[in-house]
């Protein structure tokens, strides 16, 4: 059979004569769809091999009614994202999950409240299978338009209508143990004696950083309104919030915030102040974003979140439903809270 010239690109049905089948069987093979035998189906691959066949996008999602792309829509601005080690870390997990499945990443962010039409024009053009968002504030309207779409969409971190009355129960998200980390950071600061513990919240429209203050509270009930402050998840906003606590209360012995990031910042004004970490204040943060903790001076005892693999479970979670979700038996994808852990390194 002769091989095809050079420049010219593979046909399917040059695939189809080469495996000895019918150009139905090929397509059927090359778009993933059942009823192939076993044997055809290797003959149909090697012929992919052999002839360098690479499927027709527009053709393929005619018949799988597929893009094979998924939009990942964050809800922050350019430059939130590409500060703060967070996002890239839980990127880089939806990455390596989707080119496993070869499947294309679309991502979208949000700059401002105009974006959001631009968004709704994009998905609502067919122009990808599903979502994956996460970052939410509350009243985004980013749900209300994956639903009216009918777009599958799976969040990262716990919608902020869940918490209340009405919750649907097809909401597919997947969070950390917010609530329990950070019950953890504030009794490891206890059982070392610690007794004036600050709280340095993230965004309280954000419902991690809601979680987080419930844990807190949590452990400590009757803490002084006094020792808490909303920061922003940035540096810079940890840096001003230290600034208030101590301006407050100068008795403050231990901090717990509510990310790596505002810790440093917290760091930092404790350094101007003339105070010593851990020795006049201890420091513990949330995240564990390896390249912020570590790098720290001293280095930030921190609760982890395993960021990437949340990421890549999102993803997972999405091509389930969009591969039939639970038509094979299974149940239906729901909401999954993963573990956090406590890593102790200097600051506490």
């Amino acid at each position: 059979m002769p091989e095809p010239r050079p420049g010219n690109r593979p046909t399917l049905e040059a695939v189809a004569a080469r495996a000895g089948v019918s150009r139905a069987t090929a397509s059927r093979v090359v778009n993933g769809g059942d009823g192939v035998r076993a044997r055809l189906v290797d003959k149909v691959r090697e012929a992919i091999s052999d002839l360098g066949y690479v499927p027709n996008p527009a053709a393929r999602a005619l018949v799988t009614r597929r893009t094979g792309a998924v939009a990942v829509i964050i809800a922050e601005p350019e430059i939130r994202i590409f500060s703060d080690p967070f996002f890239s870390r839980q990127v880089r997990g939806i990455s390596k999950e989707l080119t496993a499945h070869d499947t294309q990443l679309v991502l979208l962010l949000v700059e401002d409240s105009g974006d959001y039409d631009r968004i709704d024009r994009y998905l609502a053009g067919g122009h990808v299978d599903g979502a994956l968002a996460f970052s939410l504030h509350t009243d985004d309207p980013l749900p209300a338009i994956t639903r009216r779409i009918g777009m599958p969409t799976v969040y990262g971190g716990r919608p902020e209508w869940t918490a209340g009355p009405g919750e649907a129960e097809d909401v597919v998200y997947v969070d950390a143990d917010n609530r329990g980390g950070a019950r953890d950071a504030v009794r490891y600061l206890l059982d070392r004696g610690r007794q004036r513990i600050a709280h340095i919240a993230g965004p309280l429209d954000q419902t991690s950083a809601a979680d987080r203050l419930s844990g807190y509270r949590d452990v400590l009930p009757l803490a002084d309104p006094e020792l808490i402050v909303e920061g922003d998840f940035t540096a810079t906003g940890g840096a001003r919030a230290m600034a208030r606590l101590l301006d407050r209360d100068a008795g403050i012995d231990a901090v717990f915030a509510g990310n790596d990031l505002m810790a440093t910042g917290a760091l930092r004004v404790l350094r101007e102040r003339g105070l010593t970490v851990p020795g006049d204040v201890a420091l513990v943060g949330f995240d564990d974003a390896e390249l912020v903790a570590e790098s720290a001076d001293p280095p930030l005892t921190t609760v982890r979140q395993d960021v990437e693999g949340m990421g890549r479970l999102m993803a997972r979670l999405l091509l389930g439903i969009l591969n039939g979700g639970a038509g094979d038996g299974r149940p239906a994808p729901g909401p999954v809270i993963t573990a956090t852990s406590l890593v102790e390194r200097s600051s506490a």
